[in-house]
């Protein structure tokens, strides 16, 4: 069995407090103030990583957001260019019965006549759809315009100035803002 001095006994409720010598005093405040200074540093460092991934995040958000707009654009695109390619196969539908229109005599009757009504109804339709897709025909008087005309001929006109239009040979179409088919015309000169 140990037996204890009674200068080293301590009281239950006593606590062992040995007083510190000042060096280690000041060198404990000192590692102290190294620790929240380390700290410090920790967090700041800890800070600038997280901005830098939220940064990084955000870019990303923005570069699949750019990315979603551009492939919708593209599919958009892709879809007006493949309209717009059946789209002007249809015009030439629209010639032949303009063509045949203009050919029918004046003094059709009876059962031609009704025949002509029916396909001026197939015309009207046509054209109705071709207007709801955004097809309209181009302006063919005036002042020729390179950008939606075509010359087709340059022809001396006593009655028409210098540089603007005699005559419309083909009719053009615009789909939307965009020439889907020039018309082709005879200019005076």
């Amino acid at each position: 069995m140990t037996t204890f001095d009674d200068e080293n006994t301590l009281a239950p409720d006593e606590e062992w407090n040995e007083p510190a010598p000042q060096a280690d005093v000041e060198a404990i405040a000192e590692s102290e103030d190294e620790v929240i200074a380390a700290l410090v540093d920790e967090l700041a460092q800890a800070k600038r990583t997280a901005d830098e991934a939220n940064d990084r995040a955000l870019r990303a958000q923005a570069e699949l957001a750019n990315f979603r707009r551009r492939k919708e654009r593209e599919a958009e695109e892709r879809v007006a260019t493949a309209n717009g390619r059946l789209l002007k196969e249809l015009l030439p539908v629209v010639d032949d019965f303009d063509l045949a229109f203009a050919a029918i005599p004046a003094a059709a009757e009876g059962e031609a006549n009704a025949w002509a009504k029916g396909f001026e109804l197939i015309l009207r339709k046509l054209q109705n759809v071709l207007d709801r897709e955004g097809v309209t025909a181009i302006d063919a008087t005036g002042v020729f315009d390179p950008n939606v005309h075509e010359a087709i001929s340059v022809e001396p006109s006593d009655t028409v100035p210098s540089g603007h239009i005699i005559a419309e040979v083909r009719r053009g179409y615009r789909l939307h803002d965009k020439v889907l088919r020039p018309s082709y015309v005879r200019v005076a000169m």
